[in-house]
């Protein structure tokens, strides 16, 4: 858990995927995450937590489905939605909470 305080207290804007191996929308997620980090670059940090492996993490933050998706800045939550997204619209959802 500290180690995940300290991830989210970045100046760098952090995108955290709450997902679950045997979770289909999270597995479609991958490769938009994927699309995302190389359009944003260093603008945008991507962190995926399993919710199976870190059950407090997710609790803390009320994941009630998988995905979630949470972007944090300096600790604080600029955004979260439960669901998937593409690429095009989580980098539109990121710069609009974000500037």
């Amino acid at each position: 858990m500290s180690k995940f305080k300290e991830i989210v207290q970045s100046e760098t804007p952090t995108l955290v995927d709450f997902f679950a191996t045997w979770c289909g929308p999270c597995q479609q997620m991958s490769p938009e995450l994927d699309k995302l980090k190389a359009k944003m670059g260093p603008a945008i940090r991507i962190v995926k937590i399993d919710v199976d492996k870190n059950q407090e993490v997710a609790a803390k933050f009320k994941v009630r489905s998988v995905p979630t998706l949470v972007l944090f800045k300096k600790g604080e939550i600029l955004w979260r939605q439960a669901g998937g997204m593409d690429a095009k619209g989580l980098e539109q959802k990121i710069k609009n909470s974000i500037h």
